[in-house]
């Protein structure tokens, strides 16, 4: 199995309502991560687990696909939700 920091993982963003969702996709071993970006409050983290149609699935939910470096700047908390 390869290792984690060889996959190349998959990005998918959707704003809805007063929110923006950013999601890290193992398209490997099918886990993400999801940063929930509100207009105001605290960053929500969440972990979870796919299906190996989770492209047809997210897709469908409204999500498109996006590049790394946004998800990767709310991650590192060099860009995000206040600490209230």
């Amino acid at each position: 199995m390869a290792k984690d920091s060889n996959i190349v993982h998959r990005y998918f963003r959707k704003e809805s309502g007063d929110s923006l969702v950013l999601m890290k996709v193992n398209p490997i071993l099918f886990t993400g991560t999801e940063i929930t970006v509100p207009t105001t409050g605290k960053l929500e983290l969440h972990e979870f687990e796919l299906d190996e149609d989770f492209e047809t699935s997210l897709l469908a939910d409204g999500y498109t696909t996006a590049g790394p470096m946004e998800f990767n700047l709310y991650f590192s908390g060099l860009s995000g939700g206040s600490d209230e």
